[in-house]
């Protein structure tokens, strides 16, 4: 299977798999001139979109790709995704004739409250509840939801490539030094993808294993998080330093 992350609007990412017979899906397609432009370029036939959750840049182009490949839609409960869609819950899986294939559907709640990932073929689709060293602004979910999400993800194998909404990593990356300074992983994950943005190329994907080494979000219980944490008189519990993490990132200028 190839993963292509194409490009799409202001800083989104549409994720293209594909097999070498030319059978295509498509993660959260927020617009369709990249899709398009992609399967063209490729000689590829959508078969499938999967939908993570109901914001527009994720699922502005799905209704149109829909009508013009005739390709089958997955996502989750939620009556603001209006489209004819099979409805998929936790626990549930996608399993795919062409491209062959087969996700899990994991529920993660925080971003919003009907989000969900797909976990499937040495992958994650985590839309916008996991970012590349950062996670999901809290718009409909609580800080314990969304810790108990990131929780759960952390736990997939640390060579799964984490296939994100956005290319916020830069970004995200500077915040976490201001957390960690002494982390050499951390120091290490940003300058390559300083490097990576410079050319133009996308920071993404990225083994799991290095987001564990490097992502404050899934490090709230480690010590200089904790120490970081303290500082900031924050309350010494584990929902209580993400919630300070996330309180402190919404406001973060880089």
């Amino acid at each position: 299977m190839h993963v292509v992350p194409l490009p799409a609007l202001a800083d989104n990412y549409i994720w293209l798999l594909h097999d070498d017979a030319g059978d295509a899906i498509v993660v959260d397609p927020g617009e369709a001139a990249p899709v398009e432009t992609a399967l063209a370029t490729y000689g590829l036939r959508l078969r499938t979109i999967l939908l993570t959750h109901h914001h527009p840049d994720h699922i502005g182009a799905a209704g149109l790709l829909h009508e013009h490949h005739q390709a089958a839609i997955f996502a989750p409960f939620d009556e603001r995704i209006d489209l004819p869609a099979t409805r998929v819950a936790d626990g549930q899986w996608v399993t795919l004739e062409r491209p062959q294939a087969r996700f899990a559907v994991w529920t993660v709640p925080g971003h919003t409250s009907s989000h969900v990932a797909y976990v499937g073929e040495g992958l994650l689709f985590s839309g916008d509840t996991l970012f590349s060293m950062g996670c999901g602004r809290l718009f409909e979910g609580t800080p314990a939801q969304m810790l108990a999400s990131l929780d759960r993800l952390a736990t997939l194998p640390p060579e799964t490539l984490l296939c994100c909404g956005h290319e916020y990593t830069e970004t995200n990356g500077r915040f976490a030094l201001t957390v960690e300074p002494h982390n050499p992983a951390l120091a290490a994950r940003l300058g390559e993808v300083s490097q990576l943005r410079a050319e133009g190329r996308p920071s993404l994907p990225v083994p799991l294993g290095i987001e564990r080494a490097s992502n404050p979000f899934l490090r709230v219980d480690e010590e200089a998080v904790i120490d970081w944490c303290a500082r900031q008189n924050v309350a010494p519990t584990r929902i209580d330093r993400f919630a300070a993490l996330r309180s402190a990132k919404d406001i973060f200028r880089a």
